[in-house]
């Protein structure tokens, strides 16, 4: 069935606010995946009232396709600017699919300690998983084709908008 509407992605990060704010911790941070992901944690800090900075993860070099791909051109830098051992995170992306970018950031996340938990918080689950994968926090359960593809990018504005794109 062909993609009819796209939901704002402003709303649905208020929507993931409060889908996470029942269950957050005193000293759970927030982890953006590079970059959709990045963009949502920054967002959400602001609508959780969040002290500290947000976690920033690019997830390139722990792929497991990494030998096929290479480096991308727009790699970004991993930030984490807090202790990770013994605290619960929350890894935030845009779109959840194949669960293969998710492996990637806790496989670097626990380069740099032992969390005490990671859950996962997404705008987009668009199922196809390959790995057991799960989001705990997700606000839009969306079927594409394997040809199409959503893109979370920043208006000149910054508010956050989806495009859907087909490589088909």
């Amino acid at each position: 069935m062909p993609l009819t509407t796209i939901p704002d992605a402003e709303a649905q990060c208020i929507a993931l606010a409060n889908l996470i704010r029942p269950q957050l911790k005193e000293d759970t941070m927030l982890v953006g995946i590079h970059s959709g992901g990045a963009w949502i944690a920054r967002r959400l800090r602001e609508l959780l009232g969040l002290p500290g900075e947000i976690g920033l993860i690019d997830v390139s070099f722990y792929r497991d396709d990494f030998g096929e791909k290479g480096l991308r051109p727009q790699t970004k830098r991993t930030s984490i600017p807090f202790t990770v051992d013994g605290r619960p995170l929350i890894l935030v992306d845009d779109v959840l699919f194949t669960g293969r970018t998710t492996r990637a950031a806790i496989n670097e996340l626990f380069d740099y300690g032992r969390p005490a938990g990671i859950k996962l918080a997404v705008l987009a689950d668009r199922g196809g998983r390959e790995l057991p994968i799960h989001a705990e926090f997700c606000t839009w359960q969306v079927e594409l084709a394997r040809t199409e593809e959503l893109v979370l990018e920043p208006d000149a504005t910054g508010r956050l908008l989806w495009k859907l794109v087909n490589h088909g």
